[in-house]
């Protein structure tokens, strides 16, 4: 299973900061962590670029077990 870091309002939404999920794509990862946590999350992930072991991603890209996937919200600040 993929380990999935959330951070700043995406944890917030998720209710954690961390969790591992089993998905093929990141489409599908998107999918399983809204069946999980809900409409919170859903509204962030929309803002949110999703980035494979250090690599911004787009839905159709492959999610490994061994990947670690980070959820990252815009940041404000300079």
């Amino acid at each position: 299973m993929a380990v999935i870091r959330y951070f700043a309002a995406a944890a917030e939404a998720a209710g954690r900061e961390s969790e591992a999920l089993e998905a093929g794509t990141v489409g599908e990862l998107r999918a399983a962590m809204v069946r999980r946590h809900g409409a919170d999350l859903e509204r962030v992930l929309r803002r949110c670029a999703v980035l494979v072991s250090g690599v911004r991603e787009e839905d159709a890209a492959a999610v490994g077990a061994d990947d670690v996937v980070d959820v990252l919200p815009p940041f404000a600040g300079g």
